[in-house]
């Protein structure tokens, strides 16, 4: 089984939970929106910690180091059966200023010719009641777990 691991950033914002999410980039998503946005997340190394590979992605996807008290959600399996491991962490930072790093895949199919991508073309922060409908819906659980945890 496949596993990645990812980090749920949120912030506290006029007594609302708001969560930022990417969005995937490359040209099978670039016309895809609704259910496909996603935590920053990415398979694990072999060997690596699932928290140190969520951390080390994060930065790879947003070029922003993080750091501090993470709370760790239950694992969820998403529907091509890869386990995401996660853990959610309070900051803040502004979507426009994340900087991706890139893959390189035959683009277009079968030209011979090869194109970067950034692995995320654009992140933002979303209500709860906005990041259900943006969010990969395997995902929504985490949403889920955190409020709930937070409101405690």
């Amino acid at each position: 089984m496949k596993q990645s691991a990812g980090i749920l950033l949120f912030r506290r914002k006029d007594q609302e939970i708001e969560f930022f999410l990417v969005h995937p980039g490359g040209p099978f998503f670039a016309k895809k929106d609704l259910g496909f946005w996603t935590v920053p997340k990415g398979e694990l190394n072999e060997g690596e910690d699932a928290l140190t590979a969520a951390i080390r992605e994060f930065k790879e996807e947003t070029d922003q180091s993080l750091g501090g008290d993470f709370i760790e959600l239950t694992p969820i399996v998403q529907k091509g059966g890869k386990k995401v491991w996660c853990w959610a962490f309070e900051g803040d930072l502004e979507p426009s200023t994340i900087v991706s790093n890139t893959f390189e895949i035959e683009w277009p199919p079968r030209s011979g010719k090869k194109q970067s991508f950034a692995e995320i073309d654009r992140a933002n922060w979303f209500t709860y009641a906005d990041a259900i409908t943006y969010i990969n819906e395997k995902q929504i659980a985490l949403l889920d777990e955190l409020k709930s945890k937070l409101s405690r």
